[in-house]
């Protein structure tokens, strides 16, 4: 890699350490692109295969920030072939372990940002204009929303798993006697 090269990647990789702190900030910048670019696609009238793919993209990326890294259905079908039972815990009395992620929040926001940038820059090129029926992309994608989600909380139960956190776990002391 040439020097330009390398120092525009180490601008970048500068940018995306400066800003990790401020989730806050960074997810109301993705919904004021992603709200630029509606407005775009309505005040333009089309380029609606960007925008559906887009919405496909984002789908995938939320699927992968809700999945666990390891998926405990892979783990159960792995540990019932050597006969050792499941591998989550299934009591209070077992291992804790804790959910990780298949994509990180950071890399859910970065690549949020990025497909979010191409798709606007689609919306400049008419080769991308193509011309469809836009209610059928938009009941397409919202059956696909719902089929996959259900899935999905349908796999959160089965395997017992909370992919959000809300801060430290308080416990309650034990009651006064007096």
């Amino acid at each position: 890699m040439d020097k330009a090269g390398l120092a525009v990647k180490q601008r970048y990789q500068k940018f995306l350490d400066d800003v990790v702190p401020f989730m806050v900030p960074r997810w109301l910048f993705v919904l004021g692109i992603i709200f630029y670019f509606v407005y775009r696609i309505m005040t333009l009238q089309g380029w609606y295969i960007s925008c559906y793919a887009l919405a496909i993209f984002h789908l995938n990326l939320f699927i992968a920030f809700l999945s666990p890294k390891i998926d405990p259905s892979f783990e159960m079908a792995e540990s019932m072939e050597d006969d050792e039972g499941p591998a989550l815990p299934t009591n209070n009395n077992e291992e804790f372990r804790p959910f990780i992620r298949r994509l990180p929040e950071f890399k859910f926001w970065e690549q949020t940002v990025i497909s979010t940038l191409v798709a606007i820059f689609t919306t400049f090129f008419e080769c991308f204009n193509v011309p469809v029926f836009w209610p059928i992309l938009v009941m397409y994608f919202f059956i696909l929303f719902f089929l996959t989600m259900k899935r999905q909380i349908k796999h959160m139960i089965k395997f017992r798993y909370l992919p959000f956190t809300h801060g430290k776990t308080k416990y309650k002391g034990k009651p006064e006697v007096s």
